[in-house]
């Protein structure tokens, strides 16, 4: 029985060479927004690796959208030239590129994981006062988010847009929304963070409605044969906090709206939350979204091993596996994965006398 890890995966006119997908990973390594040296490399080693779609960092529509001063951003025409030179060389190396778009919401202006991570204060230059669908912060030590007008609302929206045309002139081939982790639009979707009276707050329908604008909004602007990816926190894991009967319930409205496939993580809602975490502990998220809701899913979480990898997409728990630890160890693991499996994979020319 062969591999299914290395079979292709088609969606809308897009195929996928294998099933494994480099995680957008922050890295807080940018200015201004702009991709540089750095970025060209991290991702290009993750193709030549052998990951069949590329998936950049969570980059921002808006400079006060950034989770740090040093994030990726698409919010202004200048960062298509640096972007258009990493997808040139993922695609020559067979890999598909993505991007996911993104906005911080309350949880924006924090310094470097490597400086401690804590909020920037507002007296520092650096810091910027963030906007969420409340005025309620992460926690005591974050700013109180300026909460978001309806006016505000549909900043963001065009904000979206306008990266999705950007992001399509950079040469990107599929973008993800970033709808999970406690960031803008999973904030608008928490009971945890969302405390609004008006048609964006309350229930279920109304929490959902900024996230459907704007993959409603972005489908019509992004190519009909080029797909578009959703990622979800599917539980904010704790009582009166999002849960997976509602990401169901989203899921099957997102595939009316055109997205494709929901990548699916959890939490990040709120601090303080005990996850269960281990190896695969999310893929029963993938597992019921893609059986209940009919549409393609990603498996994130602790997937380690070829055969756990492989696993996961044989007994059809998800369509894809999303990698991020494994890859930062590791770029060539598809390639060593591949091997374990007895798959047969193209390796790159300059490599065949290290098969051995």
């Amino acid at each position: 029985m062969g591999s299914v890890l290395f079979t292709p995966l088609t969606l809308r006119g897009l195929t996928l060479e294998n099933r494994i997908v480099v995680s957008p990973m922050c890295q807080y390594s940018s200015e201004d927004g702009f991709a540089n040296d750095w970025h060209l490399v991290h991702l290009g080693s993750r193709a030549v690796g052998g990951a069949g779609l590329i998936i950049l960092e969570a980059t921002a529509v808006e400079a006060i959208g950034r989770i740090s001063p040093q994030d990726l951003g698409i919010w202004k025409d200048e960062h298509v030239a640096p972007l258009a030179r990493i997808t040139r060389f993922l695609h020559e190396q067979g890999s598909v590129a993505g991007i996911q778009l993104a906005h911080a919401g309350r949880k924006a202006s924090t310094a470097q994981p490597w400086k401690g991570g804590g909020p920037i204060p507002l007296s520092d230059k650096q810091g910027w006062k963030p906007v969420g669908p409340s005025a309620v912060p992460f926690d005591a030590d974050h700013t109180v988010p300026e909460a978001l007008d309806e006016a505000g609302i549909q900043r963001v929206v065009r904000a979206f847009v306008e990266a999705t045309e950007r992001a399509k002139a950079a040469g990107f081939q599929l973008v993800e929304l970033h709808a999970a982790h406690g960031y803008l639009l999973h904030e608008f979707l928490s009971p945890l963070s969302n405390q609004r009276t008006d048609r964006y707050g309350g229930s279920f329908e109304n929490r959902v409605r900024l996230t459907r604008e704007v993959v409603q909004a972005v489908r019509k602007r992004w190519p009909e044969e080029l797909p578009l990816f959703v990622r979800i926190s599917a539980s904010d894991w704790t009582e009166g906090g999002w849960n997976l009967d509602e990401s169901v319930a989203l899921a099957k409205l997102l595939k009316q709206d055109g997205a494709d496939l929901i990548d699916c993580s959890s939490g990040g809602a709120v601090p303080g939350v005990k996850i269960p975490a281990g190896p695969g502990y999310q893929t029963h998220f993938a597992e019921r979204i893609r059986r209940e809701a009919g549409i393609a899913t990603g498996a994130v979480g602790f997937i380690r091993s070829a055969f756990q990898a492989d696993h996961i997409v044989r007994t059809e728990q998800a369509d894809v596996v999303i990698l991020a630890r494994e890859l930062l160890r590791n770029p060539y693991w598809p390639l060593h994965a591949a091997r374990e499996l007895h798959a047969t994979v193209p390796w790159p020319p300059q490599y065949e006398r290290a098969q051995d």
